[in-house]
C-alpha cells in the first residue's frame, strides 16, 4: 500500500485558524502599544509629546507594534497548524 500523499491545495479551516492568529496578534500589539504609552512608566508618552509632531508619532510607534506582533503571531500560528497537521 502506497503511503498516503498530502494534498496540495489548502483547506479552508488552516486559512481560518492563520486569520485568528494574526487577528489576536493584532488586538495584542494594539493593547500593548496603548499600555506603554498610557503608563508613563519607561517615559515613551512624554518622548512622544515631545516630539515634533506628536500625533504621527503615535501612529507610527503604535503601528510598528502592532504589525510586529501580528506578523509574529501569524508566523507562530502558522507553524503550529503545520505541526498539527503532521
Amino acid at each position: 500500500m502506497p503511503p498516503k500523499k498530502r494534498s496540495a491545495v489548502v483547506s479552508p479551516a488552516i486559512l481560518i485558524e492563520l486569520a485568528c492568529h494574526t487577528f489576536m496578534g493584532t488586538a495584542l500589539g494594539l493593547g500593548f502599544a496603548f499600555a506603554l504609552t498610557q503608563v508613563d512608566a519607561f517615559g515613551i508618552s512624554t518622548l512622544i509629546a515631545h516630539s515634533l509632531d506628536p500625533h504621527m508619532t503615535f501612529v507610527v510607534f503604535v503601528g510598528t507594534f502592532t504589525l510586529a506582533f501580528a506578523v509574529g503571531a501569524s508566523l507562530t500560528g502558522f507553524v503550529f497548524t503545520m505541526m498539527q497537521e503532521r
